[in-house]
């Protein structure tokens, strides 16, 4: 299998670029059509250099680990013929230095939030299970050295 995303930036032309002080603004194009704003994050890059509305590569693997167990979850919850109603996470990304001193994600928390309808209610301990399993599957999850958490509430 093989994704693609075109990621496409251009100077501006008041721009010196070489004082280090340009736009970091650029645009990200899935091969599914959707085109998104992004930018480094201001917590990184000050402003005006990043541009705060966009979404930043930081945010985007906070929300790619998120996803990914979100779908897997929903797709174990359907095979135990649990109906899931809804599913939000408040995620967060923690960024630090690693072991080699070098700055990375080091830890995601996922906090996902669950609503279940009908008369088979998973338990806490069921719930549990399929978190792990849902881990254990996810693809993103599975291509990083990042620690990844889940809180259930």
């Amino acid at each position: 299998m093989k994704y693609t995303v075109k990621v496409i930036w251009n100077k501006l032309p008041e721009e010196s670029f070489i004082d280090n002080k340009y736009s970091r603004l650029h645009q990200w194009n899935f091969d599914g059509g959707i085109e998104l704003k992004a930018s480094s994050s201001p917590n990184v890059v000050p402003l005006p250099m990043s541009d705060a509305s966009a979404v930043d590569p930081e945010e985007a693997f906070v929300a790619s680990i998120s996803s990914c167990h979100m779908l897997w979850f929903l797709s174990l919850a359907a095979s135990q013929k649990y109906i899931v109603e809804s599913y939000s996470d408040e995620a967060e990304g923690i960024m630090n230095k690693n072991l080699n001193g070098d700055m990375a994600m080091t830890s995601v928390t996922l906090k996902p939030i669950i609503k279940f309808i009908g008369s088979n209610i998973p338990s806490f301990e069921e719930i549990n299970d399929l978190h792990e399993k849902a881990h254990k599957k996810c693809f993103i999850a599975n291509s990083v050295k990042t620690e990844i958490k889940i809180i259930q509430s």
